[in-house]
């Protein structure tokens, strides 16, 4: 649980400079504004009220089955799970979604794959047309104390075009079905993860919603360092604090719902029947080679080397939970990058190629990779979970 400073809301702290203060207590919320979000803080006294929140009630559904979809970060790579989720359409086998979950790139993404495959023309354009090459232009550098080397605008600018009041009117819709659209962001000045119902913002309307929903878009895809990290104001009793808000894949790199909810003895009756499809927008292998002794490779390789550890022990958490439960996940990830190409290259020939990649493999039958089986599972399931 998250550990907040001995100091009460009508004797707040002095404020860092450049900001207000974090809020000295765990029921901060956003003005105007309930129920939106899941935090380790709140998890004891929120987990049966998520947990209702949560519930789908399948008569709602076009289908029996109960599937959820997982999206992880990975920058430009994006572009290969925004090519996988048109292909899976074209191929015609694409369900739709119950449950859709977003980090960093991935949080992107998944607002258009929840609405399912008649906002494909957007996912694409998003992806391939040549709007990301500008977000890491020098013209776009931040000045030196605002906590990133680009400036907020360079996300805001991508995501503005495509995040309208008519999508936020189109998730409200089908929130109010019972479908889920959670987005995690990184709360640093508390060093956890926070989920985000997107679905619930949207259901508010109105300019505040879309501009909520934007700022945890561009938080949750906000690369520490390369940009600035997203301030969110939240209030106690009246007085106003803010929360700074970063890339949700330092705290939790793909997640198949909030971790509380993963430890709740009654979930596994509620997704019965389910299936859980995982893609994740980079390169799983290692890739050997000689890393030239410079700032910039030795960044990108660095970069490169933490994604793929850290997705490999989000995937096995994901497998545990799925093996667990009799839930059958398939994996879908990047094969491989060309030689003399990176997950920070935003250039729109390189993201073409990574969609084309995605859509190619959704076409041809290649992209998934079966982690837990449809049948035989038990078997899993009991190893793991021994008398």
């Amino acid at each position: 649980m998250v550990k907040h400073p001995a100091s009460t809301p009508s004797s707040p702290p002095r404020s860092p400079r450049g900001r207000k203060p974090y809020p000295p207590a765990s029921n901060a919320a956003v003005k105007g504004f309930s129920d939106i979000r899941l935090c380790p803080a709140t998890a004891e006294t929120a987990l049966q009220a998520a947990a209702d929140r949560l519930s789908l009630p399948r008569s709602n559904w076009t289908s029996e089955r109960f599937d959820m979809l997982a999206l992880s970060g990975g920058a430009a790579g994006g572009a290969f799970g925004a090519g996988a989720l048109c292909g899976w359409s074209q191929s015609g086998t694409r369900p739709q979604f119950a449950f859709v979950t977003g980090v960093s790139t991935g949080a992107l993404i998944a607002p258009l794959a929840f609405l399912g495959r008649d906002w494909d023309d957007k996912l694409r354009d998003a992806y391939t047309g040549g709007h990301a090459r500008s977000l890491l232009d020098p013209r776009r550098l931040a000045p030196v104390l605002s906590g990133g080397l680009l400036r907020g605008e360079a996300l805001e600018a991508l995501i503005t075009p495509f995040v309208d009041h008519d999508l936020i009117k189109a998730i409200a819709r089908e929130h109010a079905r019972g479908r889920r659209l959670l987005v995690a962001t990184t709360d640093l000045d508390s060093q956890s993860a926070c989920i985000w119902d997107m679905g619930a913002i949207a259901t508010h309307g109105g300019d505040a919603a879309l501009k909520l929903f934007r700022d945890i878009l561009i938080a949750s895809a906000s690369l520490p360092v390369v940009f600035a990290p997203r301030l969110i104001d939240v209030e106690i009793d009246g007085q106003t604090y803010q929360e700074m808000h970063v890339d949700g894949g330092l705290a939790s790199p793909l997640f198949l719902m909030p971790e509380t909810m993963m430890r709740w003895q009654k979930l596994g009756r509620r997704l019965k029947g389910g299936r859980v499809h995982v893609i994740v927008n980079t390169v799983l292998d290692p890739a050997p080679r000689t890393t030239a002794p410079n700032m910039a490779t030795i960044t990108v390789r660095s970069f490169e080397a933490m994604l793929r550890f850290s997705y490999r022990q989000a995937l096995n958490t994901a497998v545990t939970f799925c093996a667990a439960r009799g839930l059958p996940l398939r994996i879908a990830s990047i094969p491989c990058l060309p030689e003399g190409t990176n997950l920070m290259n935003f250039d729109t020939p390189a993201m073409q190629s990574l969609f084309e990649t995605g859509q190619s493999m959704a076409l041809d039958g290649s992209l998934w990779t079966t982690a837990v089986p449809s049948q035989g599972f038990e078997r899993i399931r009991d190893a793991l979970n021994p008398r």
